[in-house]
């Protein structure tokens, strides 16, 4: 077919190994491609290698083998801060743990990335998060300090922030796992909406099988190989 764009991500032949002496394997030969507009979870026994294939696909560790590309470009030579930038401009994380800094604002938290990347001015970027939080529900809470917000609240920060650069990819690391089953159901919503409504991509690990199950693809890893999933559905 001609007019489809290429993968956002994709891993090909990708082994992670740490260790001095003894050698572990987290990952193992993985292919993936992450597509625009999906939903892929990605889920497995405990210590199979769901994180770390995770952190590989948003350019937080490096594979001992493989090659990882980034909309058509090779990450292996890059420098750190090379790297860097890409996770600022083209990668958005939430994780389990929200991350938020406690002596800042919700809206100052959702400030820093685009700080960071530098690409706005200060009134364009408080306008941008503002807007973020407006739209996750948090208008009347965005002069608070995370302590003062409730764990779904805090969760909603977390992926403002995660969004603040308007990232293709959105990497989450279990990011229900501290939440009510009511916040757990607020935050799949979120996720569902914003790859339906933006297009973007979003690869989330998981344990939960409900959650697993609503997304449009579901990858299985089993001692750090991909067992199921690794295609993307055909468009």
């Amino acid at each position: 077919m001609t007019g489809r764009p290429g993968p956002l991500i994709e891993l090909s032949n990708v082994t992670k190994t740490i260790g001095d002496g003894v050698l572990t394997t987290l990952v193992r030969q993985i292919d993936l491609r992450i597509e625009p507009g999906e939903f892929v979870a990605v889920m497995g026994p405990s210590g199979s290698g769901k994180s770390s294939l995770l952190y590989l696909l948003g350019l937080l560790d490096v594979p001992t083998e493989g090659r990882v590309i980034v909309e058509g470009r090779d990450t292996e030579h890059l420098s750190e801060a090379e790297r860097a930038r890409i996770r600022l401009s083209t990668l958005g994380f939430v994780f389990q743990f929200h991350f938020l800094l406690p002596e800042f604002s919700a809206l100052t938290n959702v400030m820093l990335p685009m700080r960071a990347l530098a690409r706005l001015g200060e009134a364009e970027m408080r306008s941008r998060a503002e807007a973020l939080l407006g739209t996750l529900g948090l208008a009347g809470h965005m002069h608070k300090l995370p302590g003062q917000l409730s764990g779904g609240q805090r969760q909603r920060v977390a992926i403002a922030r995660a969004l603040a650069n308007e990232p293709k990819v959105l990497l989450a690391d279990e990011p229900t796992g501290n939440l009510d089953s009511a916040s757990s159901e607020q935050v799949l919503g979120i996720f569902r909406k914003l790859v339906d409504e933006t297009g973007r991509a979003i690869v989330m690990v998981t344990h939960d099988a409900e959650l697993g199950a609503r997304a449009d693809r579901l990858v299985r890893i089993v001692d750090g190989r991909i067992v199921s999933g690794n295609e993307a559905k055909a468009v």
